[in-house]
């Protein structure tokens, strides 16, 4: 079965790829300069933003799964996605802010705070608990002033655009704003992966992995900064997408043979692929008429995530 499963995680996406680029042909049938402005100004964009934020997800999700030996652990947590989220509906709803790049530049200082804000409350020397809780209370706050944010908004058009984005989308953006997302998100994101053997060594125990050189707390610390660097400049540009970044690493654990930190790069393709496939997906709405890409993915995601928990009771209750 891995077998058949590894060469699909670049096969499959690569497919998606040309789908995505050239479906529908219809208006592609049209003079060359139309259709080099589909291609390059449309579709490129949301090709590239589809394929480095899933691969974001996939990747940072596997790097706190196996921080946290938790399989239900996703890159929400560090309340970057959060802090993106509310930075861009304060930006938008109350500073006028509405433009794509001016949500993304909230969106991203929104980010950088909630991000300052974890590190002060974890503290200096965190450990994995401490992280954890103060990322789950950092988002439950940011989401809990983003609903506030949104029932104040001055303006019902306000109240939409946000809410727009909040349900993520890949639609409409540039090459400019795919850089500015995928950029920083690809260099926090190959930092990332090269933590992958201390990750391995720290699934076996912090004493053990202490007594071969590891320093378990600089590691949370380090995982934590990057994932939310790498999540929240993607978040900051198309919005909230849950689900990739709870499902990809775990299917992504079946290909590894139980090590965690292997299954990022795997993760990566896998969150690639489903998110490719769900913005794909979006495009079948009918004319007039949009299908936001946050409901694709929990549509998608929801039996995964059931069956790994149906999965987890199996083995507590055995």
């Amino acid at each position: 079965m891995r077998l058949l499963l590894t060469p699909s995680l670049i096969i499959l996406p690569l497919a998606l790829c040309a789908a995505a680029m050239l479906l529908p042909l219809a208006p592609l049938s049209g003079p060359d300069e139309l259709a080099r402005l589909i291609l390059v100004e449309l579709r490129l964009p949301r090709l590239l933003l589809g394929l480095g934020y899933g691969a974001v997800l996939g990747l940072t999700g596997a790097a706190l799964q196996a921080l946290f030996a938790n399989p239900l652990a996703s890159p929400d947590i560090t309340g970057a996605s959060s802090g993106a989220a509310l930075g861009a509906v304060v930006g938008s709803t109350f500073l006028g802010l509405a433009t794509p790049l001016a949500m993304g530049a909230s969106g991203a200082t929104g980010a950088a705070l909630a991000l300052l804000l974890l590190f002060a409350v974890a503290g200096r020397r965190p450990d994995a608990a401490t992280l954890l809780l103060a990322g789950l209370a950092i988002s439950l706050a940011a989401g809990a002033v983003t609903s506030l944010a949104l029932a104040l908004a001055p303006s019902p058009f306000a109240f939409y655009e946000a809410f727009d984005w909040l349900m993520g989308s890949l639609v409409d953006r540039s090459l400019g704003q795919a850089a500015a997302a995928l950029v920083p998100a690809a260099i926090a994101s190959a930092l990332l992966a090269r933590r992958s053997g201390a990750l391995d060594r720290l699934a076996l125990g912090e004493d053990v992995a202490a007594s071969m050189g590891l320093a378990p707390e600089r590691l949370r610390m380090e995982v934590v900064l990057l994932s939310a660097i790498a999540v929240g400049a993607c978040v900051a540009v198309c919005g909230a997408v849950g689900f990739v970044g709870l499902i990809a690493p775990v299917l992504a654990r079946r290909l590894t043979r139980g090590h965690p930190g292997r299954a990022m790069l795997p993760a990566a393709l896998i969150g690639a692929t489903i998110l490719v496939a769900a913005d794909l997906l979006t495009r079948l709405a009918p004319l007039g008429r949009t299908i936001p890409l946050g409901v694709i993915t929990a549509s998608l995601g929801t039996p995964i995530f059931l069956w790994v928990l149906l999965g987890m009771r199996g083995k507590l209750t055995s």
